[in-house]
Formats: C-alpha cells, structure tokens, sequence
C-alpha cells in the first residue's frame, strides 16, 4: 500500500478532469482515470498514473476503475465524479431511452461508485468524494432539460450520502459550475455572467482539490456554485 494519497477521476482525460487531475497530481496525489477515449491513458502515462478507457455509464467499467486502484495501491482517498453532458434537445422531444441512458450517466454512476469505494473509506477511517454538476442544478435551465432535471437528483442524492457516512469521516459535495471554457460556449452567453467572462478549467480544479483537502473537512453535502454569478440562488 503507497503512502501517498489516492485519487480516482472520472471523465479524467480531458476538460475539467483533465485539469483537476494536474491539481491533484501536482499535490502528490496518485491518480486513477478513466475517459471514454484514449485521453484518459495518455495523461495518466504523463503523470505517473494509471489510465482506463471506459464509460461511467457502464457498471463494469466503474467496478474495473476501482479495482484498478486498490489493486495498484491498496487505498482510495479521494473519487472526482465528472461526466460529459446528457442529451438536449426541446424538453418533451426527448425520447426515453435518452432520459433512462442520462440516469445512469447523471446519477447511477455515482451511487455505483460508492457502493464499491464507500466501505474501503470506512475501513481507512475517511475520504471525500466531489461530483461536478451543473449551475443549472437547482435553477433548472431549458437549454439544458435532461442535466438541469437528473441533476437536482443527484444533489438529493449528495445530501444523503453526507448524511449517512459523516460519522464514518466521509464526505461528498458538489461543483456546480457556470460556462467553463473546455465548453463550447456562444459569446452571448458570456453576457448574461455577472464576472463577463467564461470560467477557466483551472477554478474548478482548484475548487476541487480544495473541497478532497484537509482544509474542507467541515464542509460536507454542499453545492459550490462555481459560475462568475450566474445562478441567482440564495
């Protein structure tokens, strides 16, 4: 078993994993990703990881990233959840195996996650998860119905899971991020942000590895808007 701390990311090839990743790495963290492509195998090779292509949808693809880990290193500190986004389109339009697909996309990837990663925390007496999901989360957007509806679930979710294992020194939060720029995001869109700009990967990975850090460990079942302003949620 390594000393250094554990982490897994999904969706950890690119993007906003990508760069959280790098956080992570740059603090000493091992790391454990996996992407859909290849990406996710070739910046775990850069920085001394292990890298899995696989989809977060897919509960044996899940079960292999975890057993990845323990087997390399015998522990897991730390889980990013981040997936790409469910599919859009006009809100009744959305056919059901579009709605059924995004679950397991959007919320069952997480709830598998813990079931495997959850008991190995609380034989090591801790670890903290963060999920990356929407500002639209709980301000539901109609750009964005199927991640806008899933996503307030999973924030339900996030607060149960707080709840259940906060005894046990485990804790899990969300990152609700605004327009980030590893997203296509139109111009006019930026001038609805109070801060006129586009997030950069950067503030969400910094977000990140605070929230997995010592320094969080009295923040547990909260969602971090991470967005310029946008949201206008007290």
């Amino acid at each position: 078993m390594t000393d250094q701390k554990v982490a897994i990311i999904t969706g950890g090839g690119r993007g906003m994993g990508a760069a959280i990743a790098r956080k992570l790495s740059e603090q000493g963290y091992r790391l454990v990703l996996m992407s859909p492509s290849d990406s996710a195998r070739i910046l775990a090779d850069e920085l001394g990881g292990i890298g899995l292509q696989g989809s977060t949808a897919n509960s044996s693809d899940i079960a292999a990233l975890v057993e990845a880990a323990r087997k390399a290193y015998g522990r897991i500190d730390a889980v990013v959840n981040h997936t790409g986004g469910p599919p859009k389109g006009d809100l009744l339009d959305i056919a059901d195996d579009d709605w059924h697909a995004a679950l397991d996309l959007v919320i069952l990837n997480v709830v598998r996650m813990c079931r495997l990663v959850t008991p190995l925390m609380v034989e090591q007496g801790g670890g903290a998860y963060v999920n990356i999901t929407t500002f639209s989360a709980f301000e539901p957007d109609l750009r964005f119905p199927v991640s806008s509806a899933l996503r307030a679930g999973l924030g339900g979710f996030t607060k149960m899971f707080s709840d259940r294992y906060a005894a046990e020194g485990i804790r899990m939060n969300n990152i609700l991020p605004g327009f980030i720029d590893s997203l296509n995001i139109p111009d006019e869109w930026t001038e609805t942000v109070p801060m006129k700009r586009i997030g950069k990967v950067s503030e969400i990975a910094e977000t990140a590895a605070f929230l997995l850090s010592d320094g969080a460990g009295y923040i547990t079942g909260q969602n971090i808007r991470v967005d310029g302003g946008l949201t206008r949620h007290v």
